[in-house]
């Protein structure tokens, strides 16, 4: 008799580049991938995604008819990659979905994160039972909500040889610091992809620079990057999150203001660089050595891994790839595995990496029946 048992991990990042859908087999503590399917989101549907993340007068209508349409889109995603291991819905435990964030406010009297998408949808759809709404619980306790992938680093990346750092670089990078002794840390740094991004769709009308060939074309702006480094969340210590809350356009036009002769390739370079920087200013402050593995969607931007790995002489540069799981799957393992842990009713944050008063079991289910 087979112990093993399936789940799939739904997720979509504040690139906004589509749905990343993982089926995973669990076998006595092990996870395999069993198979991977990216959806790009239509152009309309990722037009409106942006939309409602950058204007503060969000229409109700259009809010929950998106959540809706996003449901029946993830949907399609997970079946999509469960056809593909040729399984049925009998087959799959339960999908795990992270959702797309359109709102993350972490500070305040009424601290929240939002991620539209319909669960009941994507349960109705699949005939699959569906764990969601994932940072709400240690946002309850206290927590930021966020990271919430370094519990699944852990598992899948710690070693007694050496301390490794995971660093996930999607629209925001977060660090997660694991010691080959003692606890592990993780936080957000700033921005990862989202601000170039930006200014890629500004400049060049495409959805990102690929493969840094803009930034390349450019220098570095030293006074301008100072300039960005002024923002007070670059100083505050961990635990923190951030996202396009505090780093979307009005934060860069702001900057932008009193440099208004710097030519365009040049703040994508500085752009590139603001990314670095600040990644690498972080972890040189955790520890002086280590390895360094890339995951999300900057591990495929060739330069900005060139540059990092200038930043951290003292510290191998490499994707996750080398470890056995590809750096755009990671995230959608983690949620599948985030799935698991709420069907064993085993506590999956971190209080030290989020601020949670305590551990929790994290997420809400939403059953076929």
């Amino acid at each position: 008799m087979t112990t093993k048992r399936y789940f799939i991990g739904l997720m979509s990042g504040t690139s906004v580049d589509g749905i990343d859908a993982a089926l995973i087999a669990m076998d006595q503590g092990t996870i395999k991938l069993v198979a991977y399917h990216e959806a790009p989101w239509p152009q309309n549907v990722a037009e409106t995604i942006h939309h409602l993340c950058h204007t503060d007068n969000i229409n109700l209508n259009q809010l929950g008819q998106t959540h809706r349409q996003l449901g029946v889109l993830f949907a399609q995603a997970a079946i999509e990659v469960m056809q593909q291991a040729q399984l049925q819905p009998a087959d799959i435990e339960a999908i795990g979905s992270h959702g797309q964030t359109i709102r993350h406010f972490p500070e305040g009297s009424f601290p929240f994160s939002m991620q539209i998408g319909d669960p009941h949808t994507i349960a109705c759809l699949t005939n699959i039972d569906v764990i969601a709404d994932f940072r709400s619980k240690d946002i309850a306790l206290g927590g930021q909500g966020a990271p919430l992938v370094p519990a699944f680093h852990r598992k899948m990346f710690f070693t007694q040889k050496t301390s490794r750092f995971i660093v996930n670089i999607g629209g925001i990078a977060n660090i997660t610091y694991l010691p080959s002794q003692g606890e592990i840390l993780g936080f957000d740094s700033g921005p990862g992809n989202t601000l170039m991004d930006l200014w890629a769709r500004k400049q060049l009308a495409k959805p990102y620079d690929q493969d840094g060939q803009f930034a390349r074309q450019g220098t570095a702006h030293s006074s301008l990057l100072h300039h960005f480094l002024t923002t007070p969340y670059f100083a505050l210590p961990s635990p923190k999150s951030t996202g396009r809350e505090l780093f979307n356009t009005a934060w860069l036009e702001t900057h932008l203001a009193s440099f208004p002769k710097v030519d365009p390739a040049d703040i994508q370079a500085t752009l590139l660089e603001l990314t670095c920087h600040t990644i690498a200013n972080e972890i040189k402050k955790i520890a002086p050595k280590g390895e360094v593995f890339v995951c999300g969607g900057g591990a495929l931007n060739t330069y900005l891994l060139q540059c990092l790995q200038q930043h951290l002489p003292q510290h191998p540069v490499d994707k996750t790839d080398q470890l056995g799981i590809a750096s755009l799957q990671v995230e959608a393992v983690a949620f599948a595995w985030l799935a698991a842990c709420f069907k064993d009713q085993k506590t999956s944050n971190e209080p030290q990496v989020t601020g949670a008063q305590r551990q929790a079991i994290l997420g809400a289910f939403f059953p076929t029946s």
